[in-house]
């Protein structure tokens, strides 16, 4: 399972390029009303919290090309930013609190050894604000802006870092 789990995370680019271009050719092609798309991103925010921007949108495409282009931190904090005229974005941003699935940390097998912090693009942003296994610390995945890349589940080398739903803890 975790192999499977690694796969589909470290492919995610793959799926981001796969998902936004059928939702790009919903709404250009077929004419799906952007009311559906919306829908569709408050129904995938309630159940994952903010996964439409890094694994189905569009324009998500494009800023992960920016920022992989330049490696800059200025990009990655640019990524935030288009964000502010997406409702999408606003509103599954929110839900990240409520949602069903969320980023869990097991204390017990946390090593601390910081490899999470250092693949989550939140962290590299305001690493004096977020952290995913300080306690004195936001963790980011309850954050209105993080994406749910997963790359600090993937990371994690104790597998103390899940990607599950409530009933699971």
């Amino acid at each position: 399972m975790k192999l499977i789990r690694d796969f589909i995370i470290n492919k995610r680019f793959v799926f981001l390029l796969i998902n936004g271009i059928g939702v790009y050719a919903a709404v250009h092609y077929l004419r799906i009303p952007l009311w559906y798309v919306l829908a569709a991103g408050v129904l995938a925010g309630t159940i994952f919290g903010k996964v439409f921007c890094r694994w189905a949108c569009p324009i998500g495409i494009i800023m992960e090309l920016m920022m992989g282009a330049g490696g800059d931190d200025k990009l990655k904090a640019m990524y935030q930013y288009h964000k502010a005229g997406c409702p999408i974005a606003w509103i599954s941003g929110w839900l990240n609190r409520y949602s069903i699935f969320k980023i869990r940390l097991d204390e017990d097998t946390c090593k601390n050894c910081g490899i999470c912090d250092k693949k989550c693009y939140m962290v590299k942003i305001e690493p004096e604000k977020y952290s995913l296994y300080k306690k004195d610390k936001i963790r980011p995945g309850v954050s209105y802006s993080c994406s749910k890349c997963l790359e600090c589940v993937a990371s994690c080398p104790a597998g103390s870092l899940r990607y599950n739903a409530a009933i699971n803890k």
